[in-house]
Protein backbone atom coordinates (compact mmCIF):
# COMPACT_ATOMS: atom_id res chain seq x y z
CA UNK A 1 0.00 0.00 0.00
CA UNK A 2 1.55 3.39 -0.73
CA UNK A 3 1.56 5.95 1.48
CA UNK A 4 0.24 9.71 0.17
CA UNK A 5 3.00 12.22 1.01
CA UNK A 6 3.16 14.99 2.24
CA UNK A 7 4.79 18.21 0.87
CA UNK A 8 6.99 19.90 3.55
CA UNK A 9 5.31 23.35 4.37
CA UNK A 10 7.33 26.31 2.78
CA UNK A 11 9.01 28.67 5.47
CA UNK A 12 8.48 31.69 3.06
CA UNK A 13 4.95 31.08 1.87
CA UNK A 14 4.34 30.76 5.49
CA UNK A 15 5.87 33.85 6.64
CA UNK A 16 4.07 36.02 3.37
CA UNK A 17 0.82 34.48 4.97
CA UNK A 18 1.40 35.96 8.25
CA UNK A 19 2.65 39.38 6.86
CA UNK A 20 -0.33 39.45 5.26
CA UNK A 21 -2.45 38.50 7.58
CA UNK A 22 -0.86 41.28 10.53
CA UNK A 23 -1.59 43.86 7.75
CA UNK A 24 -5.25 43.16 7.42
CA UNK A 25 -5.42 43.35 11.12
CA UNK A 26 -3.57 46.66 11.45
CA UNK A 27 -5.51 48.21 8.34
CA UNK A 28 -8.64 46.93 10.52
CA UNK A 29 -6.98 48.88 13.74
CA UNK A 30 -6.65 51.92 11.77
CA UNK A 31 -10.18 51.88 10.70
CA UNK A 32 -11.27 51.72 14.14
CA UNK A 33 -8.89 54.35 15.23
CA UNK A 34 -10.87 56.93 12.23
CA UNK A 35 -14.44 55.75 13.97
CA UNK A 36 -13.56 56.63 17.25
CA UNK A 37 -11.36 59.56 16.98
CA UNK A 38 -14.45 60.60 14.84
CA UNK A 39 -16.57 59.84 17.74
CA UNK A 40 -14.33 61.65 20.42
CA UNK A 41 -14.33 64.70 18.66
CA UNK A 42 -17.97 65.27 17.88
CA UNK A 43 -19.26 64.10 21.13
CA UNK A 44 -16.44 64.17 23.73
CA UNK A 45 -15.96 67.61 23.59
CA UNK A 46 -13.55 67.85 21.02
CA UNK A 47 -10.87 65.28 21.92
CA UNK A 48 -9.06 63.20 19.90
CA UNK A 49 -8.74 59.71 21.63
CA UNK A 50 -5.81 58.04 19.08
CA UNK A 51 -4.29 60.96 17.22
CA UNK A 52 -2.47 62.51 20.28
CA UNK A 53 -1.12 64.98 18.02
CA UNK A 54 -4.33 66.60 17.14
CA UNK A 55 -4.68 66.74 21.11
CA UNK A 56 -1.47 68.11 21.54
CA UNK A 57 -2.28 71.01 19.49
CA UNK A 58 -5.54 71.98 20.60
CA UNK A 59 -4.07 71.51 24.18
CA UNK A 60 -1.48 74.01 23.62
CA UNK A 61 -4.51 76.50 21.96
CA UNK A 62 -6.53 76.17 24.69
CA UNK A 63 -4.14 77.23 27.14
CA UNK A 64 -3.53 80.48 24.98
CA UNK A 65 -7.28 81.23 25.50
CA UNK A 66 -7.92 80.48 22.85
CA UNK A 67 -11.95 80.66 22.59
CA UNK A 68 -14.15 77.53 23.26
CA UNK A 69 -11.21 75.33 22.80
CA UNK A 70 -11.24 72.31 25.66
CA UNK A 71 -7.96 72.23 27.87
CA UNK A 72 -9.20 69.22 30.56
CA UNK A 73 -10.59 66.83 27.76
CA UNK A 74 -7.32 66.80 26.12
CA UNK A 75 -4.98 66.65 28.66
CA UNK A 76 -6.63 63.81 30.07
CA UNK A 77 -6.88 61.92 27.04
CA UNK A 78 -2.78 62.69 26.40
CA UNK A 79 -2.37 61.26 29.45
CA UNK A 80 -4.28 58.20 29.80
CA UNK A 81 -3.04 57.52 26.12
CA UNK A 82 0.61 57.55 27.14
CA UNK A 83 -0.32 55.52 30.57
CA UNK A 84 -1.94 52.58 28.28
CA UNK A 85 1.06 52.24 25.73
CA UNK A 86 3.33 52.46 28.79
CA UNK A 87 1.65 49.47 30.46
CA UNK A 88 1.17 47.49 27.44
CA UNK A 89 4.42 48.06 26.12
CA UNK A 90 5.80 46.70 29.79
CA UNK A 91 3.67 43.90 29.76
CA UNK A 92 4.58 43.44 25.80
CA UNK A 93 8.78 43.63 26.71
CA UNK A 94 9.38 40.54 26.49
CA UNK A 95 6.74 39.17 24.30
CA UNK A 96 7.67 37.54 20.84
CA UNK A 97 7.50 39.82 17.52
CA UNK A 98 4.03 39.06 15.64
CA UNK A 99 0.77 37.88 17.52
CA UNK A 100 1.12 36.23 20.85
CA UNK A 101 -1.11 35.34 23.33
CA UNK A 102 -0.06 38.13 25.43
CA UNK A 103 -1.15 40.24 22.82
CA UNK A 104 -4.47 38.68 22.85
CA UNK A 105 -4.66 39.59 26.62
CA UNK A 106 -3.67 42.72 25.44
CA UNK A 107 -6.22 43.44 23.23
CA UNK A 108 -8.74 42.13 25.13
CA UNK A 109 -8.35 45.23 27.31
CA UNK A 110 -8.35 47.71 25.11
CA UNK A 111 -11.26 46.21 23.50
CA UNK A 112 -13.42 46.29 26.97
CA UNK A 113 -12.16 49.56 27.42
CA UNK A 114 -13.96 50.81 23.82
CA UNK A 115 -16.72 48.49 25.38
CA UNK A 116 -17.06 50.27 28.49
CA UNK A 117 -17.83 53.87 26.55
CA UNK A 118 -20.48 52.66 24.64
CA UNK A 119 -21.96 51.84 28.00
CA UNK A 120 -21.08 55.22 29.61
CA UNK A 121 -21.96 56.74 26.27
CA UNK A 122 -25.52 55.52 25.88
CA UNK A 123 -26.74 55.62 29.27
CA UNK A 124 -25.52 58.97 30.05
CA UNK A 125 -23.59 61.14 26.37
CA UNK A 126 -23.92 64.62 27.61
CA UNK A 127 -22.91 64.50 31.27
CA UNK A 128 -19.72 66.18 31.77
CA UNK A 129 -18.43 63.28 34.01
CA UNK A 130 -18.92 60.57 31.48
CA UNK A 131 -18.01 62.68 28.47
CA UNK A 132 -14.59 63.07 30.42
CA UNK A 133 -14.13 59.61 31.63
CA UNK A 134 -15.25 58.01 27.95
CA UNK A 135 -12.40 60.18 26.83
CA UNK A 136 -9.93 58.56 29.16
CA UNK A 137 -11.00 54.91 28.73
CA UNK A 138 -10.96 55.68 24.90
CA UNK A 139 -8.01 57.54 24.57
CA UNK A 140 -6.07 54.19 27.05
CA UNK A 141 -7.37 51.69 24.37
CA UNK A 142 -6.13 53.37 21.72
CA UNK A 143 -2.86 53.79 23.33
CA UNK A 144 -2.80 50.04 24.49
CA UNK A 145 -3.42 49.30 20.90
CA UNK A 146 -0.70 51.61 19.52
CA UNK A 147 1.52 49.39 21.82
CA UNK A 148 0.12 46.29 20.54
CA UNK A 149 0.92 47.32 16.44
CA UNK A 150 4.26 48.38 17.59
CA UNK A 151 4.88 44.92 18.66
CA UNK A 152 2.75 43.19 15.69
CA UNK A 153 5.45 44.96 13.40
CA UNK A 154 3.88 45.97 10.72
CA UNK A 155 5.92 48.54 8.62
CA UNK A 156 4.39 52.15 8.25
CA UNK A 157 1.13 51.07 10.38
CA UNK A 158 1.15 51.91 13.48
CA UNK A 159 -2.93 52.01 13.34
CA UNK A 160 -2.74 55.68 15.16
CA UNK A 161 -0.69 57.88 13.25
CA UNK A 162 -0.63 58.75 9.52
CA UNK A 163 1.30 61.67 9.11
CA UNK A 164 4.46 59.87 8.68
CA UNK A 165 2.95 57.76 6.50
CA UNK A 166 1.49 60.17 4.18
CA UNK A 167 5.21 61.90 4.33
CA UNK A 168 6.61 58.66 2.89
CA UNK A 169 4.31 57.76 0.64
CA UNK A 170 4.43 60.82 -1.12
CA UNK A 171 8.14 60.72 -1.11
CA UNK A 172 8.26 57.54 -2.21
CA UNK A 173 5.83 57.89 -4.78
CA UNK A 174 8.03 60.41 -6.62
CA UNK A 175 11.60 58.97 -5.55
CA UNK A 176 10.69 55.32 -6.07
CA UNK A 177 7.18 54.81 -7.88
CA UNK A 178 8.03 51.32 -8.89
CA UNK A 179 7.55 49.90 -4.89
CA UNK A 180 3.74 49.50 -5.34
CA UNK A 181 3.09 47.05 -2.48
CA UNK A 182 4.78 49.10 -0.30
CA UNK A 183 2.97 52.66 -1.42
CA UNK A 184 0.15 50.93 -2.11
CA UNK A 185 0.14 49.36 2.35
CA UNK A 186 0.75 53.17 3.00
CA UNK A 187 -1.96 54.54 0.76
CA UNK A 188 -4.31 51.94 2.24
CA UNK A 189 -3.44 52.95 5.53
CA UNK A 190 -3.98 56.44 5.23
CA UNK A 191 -7.42 55.57 3.42
CA UNK A 192 -8.57 53.06 6.50
CA UNK A 193 -8.31 55.71 8.97
CA UNK A 194 -10.28 58.25 6.30
CA UNK A 195 -13.05 55.83 5.62
CA UNK A 196 -13.56 55.17 9.54
CA UNK A 197 -13.50 59.01 10.68
CA UNK A 198 -16.38 59.19 7.66
CA UNK A 199 -18.07 56.16 8.76
CA UNK A 200 -17.62 57.32 12.51
CA UNK A 201 -19.17 60.67 11.66
CA UNK A 202 -22.06 59.24 10.26
CA UNK A 203 -22.84 57.24 13.08
CA UNK A 204 -22.04 59.92 15.62
CA UNK A 205 -25.45 61.59 13.61
CA UNK A 206 -27.51 58.53 15.42
CA UNK A 207 -26.40 57.90 18.25
CA UNK A 208 -22.74 58.32 20.14
CA UNK A 209 -22.87 54.79 21.69
CA UNK A 210 -23.00 53.59 18.09
CA UNK A 211 -19.69 54.40 17.67
CA UNK A 212 -17.97 52.58 20.41
CA UNK A 213 -20.00 49.90 20.12
CA UNK A 214 -18.78 49.05 16.60
CA UNK A 215 -15.42 50.07 17.46
CA UNK A 216 -15.47 47.11 20.07
CA UNK A 217 -17.59 44.73 18.42
CA UNK A 218 -14.48 45.40 15.29
CA UNK A 219 -11.44 45.00 17.59
CA UNK A 220 -13.08 41.56 19.28
CA UNK A 221 -13.00 40.37 15.72
CA UNK A 222 -9.16 41.64 14.93
CA UNK A 223 -8.29 40.06 18.72
CA UNK A 224 -9.96 36.76 18.02
CA UNK A 225 -8.56 36.32 14.77
CA UNK A 226 -4.93 37.64 15.93
CA UNK A 227 -5.48 35.09 18.56
CA UNK A 228 -6.19 32.37 16.13
CA UNK A 229 -3.70 32.88 14.02
CA UNK A 230 -1.06 32.49 16.53
CA UNK A 231 -2.69 28.89 17.88
CA UNK A 232 -2.20 27.96 14.55
CA UNK A 233 1.51 28.80 13.99
CA UNK A 234 1.65 27.15 17.33
CA UNK A 235 0.01 23.45 16.43
CA UNK A 236 1.78 24.20 12.95
CA UNK A 237 5.60 24.37 14.79
CA UNK A 238 4.41 21.17 16.75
Amino acid sequence: MTGTRTEPANPRRSSSDAASHHLALMLTLTFVTGLVDAGGFLGLDRVFVGNMTGNVVILGMGAAGAEELPVLGPAIALATFVFGAGVAGLSLRSAASGWSRRLTAVGTASVLMVAATAVLTALAPTDPGVVTLSAALTACAMGIQAALARKVGVADVTTVVVTSTITVWATDMFARPRRTTILNRRLAAIVSILLGALVGALLSTVALWLVFAIAAGIGAVVVAMGHRSAVSRVRGAL
